[in-house]
């Protein structure tokens, strides 16, 4: 189970795989869940203020009798409840139980209010505080980064992104960014393209890699990802595929492997945008239709009503 540690901008190491609890929600389930994340050797946590389960992966920590320096907590800023940042962080730590996080974002630029540097100032008195060792950003696009870069004094050491093939293309720019600027890229939904668009392009080359290589298709697009260069965030209620996940880390693809898997998203994400276009014309044909029948129907009370 080969899944590196990172070495960020701001010095501090973080694992290449994280547990993901995005889609978990609250209660005992989670708590569970995040049990067996670490029963399974995933020791970086990624949670957020707009999940609601900050305080889940709190109680999970504690409960398993891990020391706090064994595990990598990551959460975020997401604008909950009107909190400003200096809040928000402070709340986050109190609800985990612990005096810090590892990892502080802003879970997007929107929520970088009055605007991004007056936002990233407020980041960066986070790191001053103690409250986080390192700061980042998520779904950050090129020019919010540059916004965010020209005047700040501690550089963003991660953006968390969606990245698998399907997008690949349309998330290059960023992706070429960042590592100009020795950010790390996190990606989150890696696995996509198996999960929410099967029966595509990449089904013949992930198969065929897969079987050459007595891996499932699932290891193989967490395989391309980590060829890519990028943190994976994933999650699964099921210990099997999270120790799948974890043996993923040992599979290197060659450079035919990652080209095709290129070329096939790409296609893809051609097909998925084509599709997204008409659907959206589709929609838009429907309103007109409802629009030219209400106006109808009204022309013809008003002419009954004379």
């Amino acid at each position: 189970m080969t899944w590196d540690l990172v070495t960020l901008n701001s010095g501090y190491i973080m694992p290449s795989i994280a547990y993901g609890t995005w889609t978990l929600g609250n209660g005992q389930g989670p708590i569970d869940q995040i049990a067996q994340a670490f029963d399974t050797q995933y020791y970086h946590i990624d949670t957020a203020q707009g999940y609601r389960n900050e305080g889940e992966v709190g109680i999970a920590l504690h409960e398993s009798g891990l020391s706090r320096g064994d595990v990598f907590i990551t959460t975020k800023y997401s604008g909950f409840d009107g909190l400003d940042i200096p809040t928000a962080i402070r709340n986050s730590v109190n609800n985990i139980g612990t005096p810090y996080v590892d990892l502080y974002l802003i879970h997007n630029p929107r929520l970088a209010v009055p605007d991004i540097p007056t936002a990233w100032a407020e980041m960066e008195k986070v790191v001053e505080d103690g409250l986080a060792k390192s700061i980042g950003v998520s779904n950050f696009g090129v020019q919010d980064l540059e916004i965010l870069l020209a005047s700040a004094k501690i550089k963003p050491a991660v953006n968390q992104i969606l990245l698998h093939p399907y997008v690949y293309l349309q998330q290059t720019p960023i992706v070429e960014y960042a590592a100009e600027h020795d950010i790390v890229i996190e990606a989150y939904s890696a696995l996509r393209p198996l999960t929410k668009e099967p029966s595509g392009p990449l089904d013949a080359p992930l198969n065929e890699i897969a079987t050459r290589l007595g891996a499932t298709t699932d290891q193989v697009l967490l395989a391309w990802t980590k060829a890519k260069g990028a943190v994976i965030v994933t999650t699964s209620s099921k210990k099997t595929r999270l120790e799948g996940y974890q043996d993923a880390g040992d599979i290197e693809l060659s450079k035919e492997d990652i080209a095709a898997i290129d070329a096939a998203g790409a296609l893809g994400e051609k097909r998925i945008t084509v599709r997204m276009g008409l659907r959206k014309f589709g929609v838009g044909v429907l309103v007109a239709v409802a629009m030219l029948s209400l106006c109808s129907y009204f022309r013809i009370r008003s002419d009954k009503s004379l």
